[in-house]
C-alpha cells in the first residue's frame, strides 16, 4: 500500500483536475456514439491521448480476425466505423505489475428527443449530477481512466508498468471491440473497467445471447381475415414459450455460487418488434429480437440449442407455424459470463485505494447484465475489476451519473495504480 503521504498528494491533485475532467466529459459526451457512429468520439480521444505522448494503436475493428475466437459474437451489421483506440504507456524500467483501463465508447439509442427533459447529447451539469445519453455509460469511466493518469503525471510521477488506455467499441451488443483487443495482443496483469456500478465491485456477472425470431404468416383483406394467418399474433405464443424457459433457468439458480440469493438473475426481454404492412392486411411477416441471459457455467452454444427447441416445440403446437416454422437469427452477443473468486491480490489493492478514498470498505455484488470484463476473465486469464461511479437511469430518459462518485472513483483508480504499477520519477 502507497504511503500516507504520496497518497493525500493523489487525491489532492485529483480535486485540482476536475474541473478539467468535468468539460473533458462534457466533451465526449457530445459525440453521439451510438451503434455504427463512434467514429468521431474515437478521433476525439486519439487526438487527447496523442496530445498525452502515448503510444497510440487506431484500428478498425475486423471480423475476419475475430470470428474463429471461442468470444466471438456474430454481427449482422457494418463495421467500417468500428474503431478501437489503445494508448500505451511504457516505463523505463518494468518494476510494478501491467494493466487495463478499459472503457466502452459505444452509447444504446436515446430514444424519443421529447421523452427527455432535456437534449441527451448536451450534457447538463446541474448540482451533483451530469445528465446525458453515455455519461454514466461509460464516459465519466473512461474519462476518469484518463485523469487518474494525469494527476500522477502532474505530480511528476508516471506508472513502473506497461498501462494500456482502451477505449472499445461494441460493448453494448456484441463484446466484439474488447475481444479485439485480446486478439491483437493488448492483456495484462490486471484490468480495471469503470462502468457505472455505483461505487461497488462487481462480483461477477451473467453470459448474454441475441436473437431475432422471424415469423411469415399468409396475408389477405381484412374483411377475410379468419382464412388468413396473422404473423404478428403468432409470435405471441413464441414469446410466451420463451418468457417460460425464463423462468425455468431461474429455478436452478441454487445450483450457481453467488448466484441463488440473487431474486431474479436470468432476465428474458423483447426488445425490438416490427411486421405487416397495412392496418386493413392480415400481415405477412413479423420479426422480434430478444436478450437472454445465462448463468457464468454455461455454454452459450447449448443454450442456443436450448432456445431454438423451445421455439420449435412452441412452433408445434401451432396450426400454421408447425408447417411454416420461424426462422431465428443470432445476430449479437453470444458470450459467456464469469465469477470473480474472492482474494486475488488486484482485488486486495483495489479495496485498499478505495477504503482511502471513500473511508469505508469495498462492497461487492453480482450483476445480471453482460460485461467486457468477460473478455479478459474467461480469454485472457486476467483479473478484471469492474468498478465505478453511482448512476441513474443508464439505457433510460435523463441518464446521469453524480459527480462527487465520479471524483472518488478516479482517485482510486489513481491510488491503484501508484500500488499496482509502482510509480517512477518522469
Amino acid at each position: 500500500m502507497i504511503d500516507k503521504e504520496l497518497a493525500n498528494k493523489i487525491n489532492s491533485e485529483v480535486d485540482r483536475l476536475f474541473d478539467d475532467q468535468i468539460k473533458f466529459t462534457q466533451e465526449l459526451t457530445r459525440f453521439p456514439s451510438l451503434r455504427g457512429q463512434e467514429h468521431t468520439a474515437q478521433d476525439f480521444l486519439f487526438d487527447e491521448l496523442t496530445k498525452r505522448d502515448y503510444a497510440l494503436d487506431r484500428w478498425t475493428v475486423n471480423v475476419d480476425d475475430i470470428k474463429d475466437h471461442p468470444g466471438f459474437s456474430p454481427v449482422k451489421v457494418d463495421y467500417s466505423n468500428a474503431i478501437n483506440v489503445v494508448a500505451t504507456h511504457r516505463p523505463r524500467s518494468e518494476t510494478g505489475k501491467s494493466l487495463i483501463l478499459n472503457g466502452h465508447i459505444d452509447v444504446v439509442p436515446e430514444g424519443p428527443y421529447e421523452m427527455w427533459s432535456r437534449n441527451p447529447f448536451d450534457p447538463l451539469v446541474e448540482g451533483d449530477w451530469m445528465y446525458g445519453r453515455g455519461s454514466a455509460d461509460m464516459k465519466a469511466g473512461i474519462v476518469a481512466n484518463i485523469f487518474a493518469l494525469d494527476a500522477l503525471k502532474s505530480l511528476g510521477y508516471s506508472p513502473a508498468a506497461r498501462v494500456h488506455v482502451q477505449s472499445v467499441v461494441e460493448e453494448e451488443c456484441t463484446g466484439n471491440g474488447a475481444l479485439a483487443c485480446l486478439v491483437r495482443g493488448y492483456n495484462a496483469d490486471a484490468a480495471i473497467i469503470p462502468e457505472p456500478v455505483d461505487d461497488k465491485l462487481v462480483r461477477g456477472n451473467m453470459g448474454v445471447l441475441w436473437f431475432k425470431v422471424k415469423v411469415k404468416g399468409l396475408p389477405v383483406h381484412v374483411r377475410d381475415a379468419g382464412s388468413g394467418q396473422n404473423a404478428i399474433e403468432a409470435c405471441f405464443p413464441l414469446m410466451q414459450a420463451l418468457r417460460e424457459l425464463e423462468e425455468n433457468w431461474n429455478s436452478q439458480k441454487s445450483a450457481f455460487k453467488y448466484y441463488d440469493k440473487t431474486e431474479h438473475p436470468v432476465n428474458f426481454n423483447v426488445g425490438k418488434i416490427k411486421g405487416g404492412d397495412w392496418a386493413s392486411s392480415v400481415p405477412s411477416w413479423c420479426e422480434f429480437d430478444c436478450r437472454i441471459s445465462i448463468f457464468p457455467d454455461w455454454d452459450p452454444k447449448e443454450k442456443s440449442l436450448e432456445i431454438e427447441n423451445c421455439i420449435r416445440e412452441s412452433s408445434r403446437k401451432h396450426s400454421y407455424l408447425s408447417n411454416n416454422p420461424p426462422e431465428i437469427e443470432w445476430n449479437g452477443f453470444f458470450a459467456k459470463g464469469y465469477v470473480l473468486e474472492e482474494g486475488s491480490e488486484a482485488e486486495k489493492v483495489l479495496g485498499e485505494a478505495h477504503f482511502v478514498s471513500y473511508d469505508g470498505e469495498m462492497k461487492s455484488f453480482i450483476s445480471p447484465a453482460y460485461l467486457d470484463a468477460r473478455v479478459f476473465m474467461v480469454y485472457g486469464d486476467c483479473p478484471c475489476l469492474v468498478y465505478g461511479p453511482y448512476s441513474e437511469n443508464i439505457h433510460g430518459f435523463d441518464e446521469r451519473v453524480s459527480l462527487s462518485s465520479v471524483k472518488r472513483v478516479t482517485k482510486t483508480i489513481a491510488l491503484f495504480i501508484a500500488d499496482w504499477c509502482k510509480l517512477e520519477k518522469i
